[in-house]
């Protein structure tokens, strides 16, 4: 399963993009039965965010939501820091 997330925003306004491909990882299950919950409970058209906050896209096998900060849920702010410090 291949994870992709794009941050945009923030007080530099400086995009980060990563992307993690489960195949071959031993927390494999883990990672994809996460990222099944976060689309499952996330956003089809970006929510309104804060002044200087973080957007994000999060897009799963072709499958695209979107979260800002503050209002990131646990899922996605788990999924989130795994596929930027890992797929960085």
């Amino acid at each position: 399963m291949r994870i992709q997330v794009r941050r945009t925003g923030g007080f530099g306004g400086i995009e980060r993009f990563a992307e993690l491909d489960t195949a071959d990882r031993a927390d494999a299950d883990e990672l994809q039965e996460l990222a099944r919950q976060v689309l499952a409970k996330g956003h089809r058209t970006p929510p309104v965010g804060v002044p200087d906050g973080f957007s994000y896209q999060i897009t799963v096998e072709g499958e695209t939501v979107y979260a800002t900060d503050p209002r990131l849920s646990e899922r996605e702010s788990r999924l989130v820091s795994l596929v930027l410090k890992e797929g960085a």
